[in-house]
């Protein structure tokens, strides 16, 4: 009865804690801690993980944050937490002159089509934060993950309605939860046979700016990095259990590995490619082997709604335990090997139009199916649905996403294209135009 109470106390706690004083949130969830604490014979560690997860979540998507966009107070805010949180844990300060942080500017472009550093747009700066564990090793692992979002969705956002604050709980605060468990589990472990470095990256929302900057502008030796963890959106495991990890094939170590950490907790699918539209797309193109974790795209991305009590944290707990097996499984293995992986992904293709639709990156059947439709564009103007599985686009077939995204670089704007799709097992066609 007590472990049910406390429970149900921790849940409101989390509800709460989108609408209430931030202060207050944190002084409820210690006492919920302190409770738990008191109510179990057998002696606890120093925190308890799970707590750990849902207190950055929800800390990290308050309203207070003001949905962390770059360059602004709430990503100031957001820095200043993370940092403090990588100092309680005891990592090593890895920015610049021996701080956390890591700064950047980038020039925003006036263009609406894009950015462009060498454009006359107006300058933004970002803090990446950085912390390390030194092992004296030769090699290091990076384990990163952005915490950047959209601010009050001026840019980026899916929300049609009236200004408001995009939390971005699942993205990417559930992420940068996943940065802290690790770095934390790792400290305390008996991992010791490379080195770690734990970033969280700003401006990815704007086109990877962070993680490129880290890339390009590193003090530190890039062929001594080991491979790159990323986490971008762990926070919605759904009841299938289902986790995208991409970037298998760039190391031949691996695809067995996970195949050998394999629990009924996770339901994983593979994808072998080291691009992403996510940050380790950065460390990919610099040649470092990739992984990288997403339990899946929902109606809230990129929407106000995308709030921490949304968050399946018994998911997100075994996401990340499941992460924590795979590192722990390659430190007892020499540094991997890169391997280049096929181009599979919209990086490297210049698009001329868009259909407007959000796919479904956990569907590994025939066709591109769609998990949502954004208003007024081409796919949804044409009569599109929610769950429609694409298979063809004019007369090309399209088997799956990489397909998918070559037809949109071959169609024009203005082009009127027949597009035949499944719904609900029967085969129709439409007419959509760009």
């Amino acid at each position: 009865m007590i472990s049910f109470v406390i429970l149900h106390f921790k849940h409101i706690i989390e509800l709460l804690s989108m609408r209430i004083n931030l202060k207050l949130s944190l002084v409820l969830l210690s006492l919920s801690i302190l409770v738990s604490s008191c109510s179990r014979k057998a002696a606890l560690p120093i925190s308890n993980p799970k707590q750990n997860i849902s207190t950055d979540i929800i800390t990290l998507s308050s309203d207070d944050m003001e949905g962390r966009e770059i360059g602004t107070e709430g990503e100031r805010k957001a820095g200043e937490y993370i940092a403090n949180r990588f100092k309680s844990i005891g990592l090593t300060p890895a920015g610049n002159d021996k701080t956390y942080y890591q700064t950047f500017t980038r020039k925003k472009s006036n263009n609406p089509h894009g950015d462009d550093a060498s454009s006359s747009g107006t300058s933004v700066t970002g803090h990446n934060i950085l912390g390390y564990i030194d092992n004296n090793m030769s090699s290091t692992v990076i384990i990163g993950g952005h915490y950047d979002h959209l601010g009050y969705g001026q840019e980026g956002s899916l929300h049609a309605g009236e200004r408001a604050v995009h939390n971005g709980a699942d993205d990417n605060a559930s992420g940068v939860a996943g940065v802290l468990y690790l770095a934390e589990s790792i400290k305390r472990s008996g991992l010791k046979n490379h080195n770690y470095l734990f970033i969280c990256f700003s401006g990815e929302e704007k086109g990877l700016w962070g993680s490129n900057y880290f890339v390009n502008n590193t003090s530190m030796d890039k062929t001594k990095f080991n491979y790159m963890v990323n986490m971008d959106m762990i926070g919605r495991l759904n009841a299938e259990k289902k986790l995208a990890v991409s970037g298998v094939g760039t190391a031949p170590d691996f695809e067995p590995i996970i195949d050998a950490a394999k629990t009924d907790k996770i339901n994983v699918k593979k994808e072998l490619s080291g691009m992403a539209p996510s940050d380790q797309a950065s460390f990919y193109n610099a040649g470092i082997p990739v992984l990288g974790f997403f339990t899946g795209q929902h109606a809230d991305y990129h929407k106000p709604t995308d709030d921490a009590h949304l968050i399946n944290y018994t998911g997100a707990t075994d996401v990340l335990e499941y992460i924590y097996t795979i590192v722990s499984t390659l430190d007892k293995k020499p540094k991997v090997t890169f391997t280049k992986t096929k181009d599979e992904t919209q990086g490297r293709v210049a698009f001329t139009v868009t259909l407007g639709v959000m796919p479904d990156y956990m569907y590994d059947g025939k066709g591109m199916k769609l998990d949502g439709l954004k208003d007024g564009k081409p796919g949804q103007l044409a009569g599109l649905m929610k769950g429609d599985i694409v298979i063809k686009m004019g007369e090309h077939d399209v088997a799956d996403m990489q397909a998918y995204m070559k037809c949109l670089s071959i169609f024009k704007p203005g082009q009127t294209v027949e597009i035949v799709l499944m719904r609900d097992g029967k085969e129709m066609k439409k007419q959509v135009t760009f």
